[in-house]
């Protein structure tokens, strides 16, 4: 639209100047020319690296038609003609003749201003050729008939002085800060043309008939297009007016492409108000009653034009909504509502054309609703309103919520106290069935040892009354038993008998008739078996299951073979256990070996194989100024002690009889316990308490002392001051303590008894200790467990395309073997506030908690106090229990602790306990990486298929490269034949690129009711653009 003419204009002079092909140089000169047209063109590396590629035919193609593009005519040539066609001394006939060449002239000047190189453009505009006035100047001289004859000037000639001396100020500057001398002579200029004489006028009459004004308006345009060109036109006197003017042209053409120059020109930065200055210019020069009156008179009577009406739409639409201030685009939005163009939108509503239904849609949708704005604040309010209400409520829910956060957390960890307890009974109740067991089974064995000496004692009694053996007694004491006859019966008999219970018969039966002998004393009977904590049986029992022990753990910790990788595997390093060290761990009850069978460990090996195989607040405290004592006041402290002082006691609001009384009382309902613990810092030393007795001593009045003084006397005479002052802090505050200690020893409690008993962490760990033993086992052999600080490793090992760490690996792999175990967080219980905690202080509040109590029995003991009795009757049993609750916290935990292979000195529960935060954290990140990893897949290869579809033919790929090397040539061409020029200072093409954008998408203002936004695309314009 509007540039027929030009592109016509330019194909012709293309083919006018194109010379012949010249026959290709050496290779030497060609690379030579070829770099040098390269440089030219200011490509970007990835173009110019693909032209390099090219063959030397496609090469020496380029550089003819970069060669193509010549400089017809300099700058002067054009700028000759033009003044030659607005000197008035020419006559009619002479300037018929000439005014036959104008429109040629123009256009090829325009195409000059195009696509000659930025040299040539400056050359055009600089001081010495001042083409632009001249252009301004002609485009006012070509449409100064036409504005006279809107005015009438056949009606008279008074009529068109006076309009022609408005016309004359319609190129004056605007601003009244220009350049005076342009002004001045171009106002000459116009009245020169407008009064000199009525063949002036006919000459303007006669060039308005052609499209001069049309490409005048191109070549300002094409000027504009660069940054130097448009910073030109912006700041000069007039021309935005003229070309603001040129909507008086008839051409419905010239209308469009002057409202689409305008439409671009307000949407750079500082345009708009360049804009509204040239149409009330218009307004003024015009005879308009109202601004844009002209432009919605053209709107309505040019309906059969679609193109005009929209680019004038198009126009309305930036020139309303493109302003920040919402107050002034509803000023302008009434300006053109007061000139009817709400009615004109709606009846052209359903219009066929849809470029224009386009710019009209586009318009309703940026229409700032005052009446719809208010109704929004007062639901907003109203909104607003509500959410405070539910802000309130969701504060109280989240009260609630921590309540019962506390109260469960409570329950849990009385019901873990409760196990703990019936796993001490269980152990102890086991331990008492086995000694019980062993007892039994040694009187068994007794019970057996003395039948078989009765029975061998029958039978040597019944022997020797048959004559058959005879029992001697020997001189060291023993008893032998000697044949008497049948010698094979009596050893037959006695073959069966041990010597230690033939000793035995011997011993019991020398006290028998049937030896001749003196019978020797009856040996002692024997002893009754020992209980297993007593005597020598108790040592060889312990030291038999400690055997047991020891031979239990050697069999349990098996040798583990070295595990054989395909490939070689990056180190996890992770801090081993010893073997000696898992005994009694979480690591002795679980098999790693089991895990290994079950994954699929040619997958994780092409996943993690090592890439060289196969594929402060400063604080200003603001001193206050010390009062001024009375002269007749005594002071005996030091000034700003008793400055301190004095502030503390204003805090109470009591007299120092009122607030002594209350210490000797223990009375806290009179004391805070805040203001009590700042009167701990001005306890009387010795130093004062010596002045103050000294001062009583010489009987000097009190009333001279100052009211701290005074105080500090009082004070003083308390008995056992220090220790009062502890009691009554310590009472104050013994329900706050008690409060803050109870839920952090339920949090550990907790915590140590859900991770000591999930049997899914477990096989979480069992599963992680099986994939390091197979990336280790080749380098550095299997481990049988391993330090929790290991945890944190696993994001640091990643897998060979480093897109995957062992950590995704594990909850891929619990994901689709062990999909039981996808939650396993769920059976660790407040594990995060556990791991707040400092155990080590909790326990040390918990003593002096107990010191505390002491203390104040001790005070009950000496004197009788009614406060600290009933507080000793109510806070007793508090403080029995959280003692209990500590030491059930402390041997929790370091059951916990042992049960993991740590050790309780150096693992504190916020050691412990935020290695469990953090894995579960990282868990949870990993398996939603995961998921999105899955689904980009999963979309990659919807893509890969959808093109494999499409590639089934083999010459796809040649004619791919073929057109991309076409499309190439073809924008080195378009870039030649529009900007053929070296790299220019500033942001040049920004106009076009605007009004191109323009015809393609709407424009659409950043408050827009439905939401939108303002029109800037940041690929097109620098940061002058919107």
């Amino acid at each position: 639209m509007g540039n027929i003419e030009s592109v016509d204009g330019q194909s012709e002079m293309k083919h006018h100047i194109m010379p012949l092909k010249v026959p290709m140089p050496d290779p030497t000169e060609l690379e030579e020319r070829f770099a040098i047209v390269l440089n030219s063109m200011n490509l970007p590396p990835d173009k110019a690296r693909l032209l390099r590629q090219y063959d030397n035919e496609k090469k020496w193609d380029l550089i003819c038609d970069q060669e193509r593009f010549q400089v017809k005519n300099p700058p002067h040539t054009y700028i000759q003609k033009l003044r030659g066609y607005l000197d008035p001394r020419v006559t009619r006939k002479k300037f018929r003749r000439r005014v036959q060449e104008s429109t040629k002239v123009l256009r090829e000047l325009e195409i000059s201003l195009r696509t000659n190189h930025i040299g040539w453009v400056r050359e055009f505009l600089n001081d010495e050729n001042r083409g632009l006035d001249i252009l301004v100047e002609y485009l006012s001289f070509a449409q100064c008939a036409v504005m006279l004859d809107f005015e009438g000037l056949e009606n008279g000639e008074d009529f068109s002085l006076d309009n022609a001396k408005s016309w004359s100020r319609s190129i004056e500057d605007l601003h009244q800060n220009g350049c005076n001398t342009l002004v001045r002579s171009a106002r000459q200029s116009v009245l020169r043309y407008v009064l000199a004489c009525f063949k002036t006028i006919k000459n303007s009459r006669l060039v308005s008939q052609k499209d001069d004004v049309h490409v005048c308006i191109m070549c300002l345009r094409a000027i504009m297009n660069y940054q130097y060109g448009f910073n030109l036109v912006m700041s000069h006197a007039h021309a935005v007016n003229e070309i603001a003017l040129s909507l008086n042209n008839k051409n419905p053409r010239t209308k469009a492409l002057v409202l689409e120059l305008l439409a671009a020109v307000c949407l750079v930065r500082g345009g708009h108000e360049i804009i509204l200055s040239a149409f009330d210019n218009f307004k003024e020069v015009c005879k308009e009653k109202h601004r844009f009156e002209k432009l919605m008179e053209y709107f309505r009577s040019e309906d059969g034009n679609i193109d005009f009406m929209v680019a004038c739409m198009q126009f309305i639409n930036i020139v309303v909504h493109s302003v920040e201030d919402m107050n002034f685009r509803v000023h302008l939005q009434y300006e053109f509502t007061k000139l009817g163009l709400d009615d004109f939108l709606e009846k052209s509503k359903h219009t066929e054309s849809d470029k224009l239904s386009v710019q009209i849609q586009a318009y309703l949708d940026n229409v700032f609703d005052v009446g719809g704005l208010l109704e929004d604040a007062e639901t907003k309010n109203v909104a607003l309103e509500k959410v405070e209400e539910l802000e309130e409520h969701l504060s109280h829910v989240k009260e609630k919520l921590l309540d019962v956060e506390n109260e469960t957390m409570m329950k849990v960890a009385d019901l873990e106290k409760q196990l703990l307890h019936k796993d001490k009974e269980l152990t102890a109740i086991k331990s008492t069935s086995s000694q019980l067991h062993t007892l039994r089974r040694m009187i068994q064995e007794k019970d057996a040892a003395f039948q078989r000496h009765n029975n061998i004692k029958k039978q040597l009694l019944d022997l020797e009354q048959q004559g058959t053996i005879r029992l001697c007694k020997q001189p060291d004491g023993d008893i032998a038993i000697e044949a008497l006859g049948g010698g094979g019966l009596v050893g037959g008999a006695v073959a069966g008998v041990s010597l230690g219970d033939l000793g035995l018969l011997t011993a019991s039966m020398s006290g028998s008739g049937a030896v001749a002998s003196p019978p020797p004393p009856p040996p002692p009977p024997p002893p009754a078996p020992p209980l297993p904590s007593e005597g020598t049986e108790s040592e060889n029992s312990l030291e038999n299951q400690l055997k047991c022990n020891v031979y239990s753990s050697v069999v349990a910790i098996r040798i583990k073979k070295p595990l054989k990788t395909k490939f070689r595997l990056p180190i996890f390093n992770w801090t081993a256990l010893k073997p000696n060290q898992i005994n009694g761990t979480v690591f002795n009850e679980i098999d790693d070996e089991r895990v290994l069978e079950e994954l699929d460990l040619e997958k994780f090996e092409e996943l993690f194989k090592t890439k060289a195989q196969g594929p402060v607040v400063d604080l200003l405290c603001s001193k206050s100024k010390v009062p001024h004592k009375a002269v007749n006041k005594v002071q005996l402290l030091d000034a700003n002690r008793s400055k301190n002082l004095a502030i503390t006691l204003r805090k109470a609001n009591k007299t120092s009889e009122e607030i002594c009384k209350a210490i000797q009382m223990f009375d806290l309902k009179a004391l805070p316990v805040d203001f009590v613990e700042c009167l701990m810092r001005f306890l009387p030393t010795e130093a004062e308490s010596k002045l103050l007795r000294q001062y009583e001593r010489e009987r000097r009045p009190l009333d001279q002392l100052a009211e701290e003084d005074r105080f500090m006397l009082l004070f003083s005479k308390i008995e056992r001051l220090t220790q009062r002052m502890s009691i009554i802090t310590f009472v104050g505050n013994f329900n706050d303590n008690v409060n803050m200690l109870t839920p952090q020893l339920n949090a550990i409690i907790a915590a140590s008894a859900s991770v000591k008993s999930s049997p899914k962490l477990k096989k979480i760990l069992e599963i992680i200790l099986a994939v390091g033993n197979y990336m280790n086992s080749s380098k550095r052999g299997s481990v049988y467990g391993f330090k929790l600080q290991s945890l944190d490793l696993l994001l640091d090992t990643k897998s060979t395309d480093r897109k995957m760490t062992l950590l995704h690996y594990i909850a891929l792999v619990v994901k689709e073997k062990y999909p039981e175990l996808t939650t396993y967080y769920n059976e660790l219980h407040f594990v995060d506030k556990a791991a707040a905690v400092s155990l080590e202080n909790v326990l040390l509040d918990v003593r002096e908690l107990g010191k505390g109590m002491d203390l104040v029995r001790r005070e009950c003991s000496l004197h009788d106090h009614t406060v600290l009795k009933g507080f000793l009757q109510t806070s007793d049993t508090q403080l029995d229990k959280l003692q209990k609750d500590a030491k059930t916290a402390e041997e929790a935990f370091n059951n916990v602790v042992l049960y993991f292979g740590e050790s309780p000195k150096t693992t504190p529960p916020s050691v412990f306990f935020p290695v469990f935060v953090r894995f579960i954290k990282a868990y949870k990140e990993a398996v939603e990486e995961n998921e999105q990893r899955k689904k980009q897949e999963e979309a990659m290869r919807e893509k890969l298929l959808a093109q494999e579809a499409k590639q089934h033919d083999p010459k796809v790929q040649a004619q791919k490269k073929r057109q991309q090397q076409q499309e190439m040539i073809a924008e080195l061409r378009r870039r030649q034949a529009k900007d053929h020029r070296p790299v220019y200072e500033g942001k040049d093409g920004t106009i076009e690129d605007i009004i191109t954008v323009l015809k393609s998408v709407p424009f659409t203002a950043r408050t827009a009711k439905r939401g939108s936004r303002f029109f800037c695309d940041t690929n097109l314009f620098d940061e002058s653009i919107c």
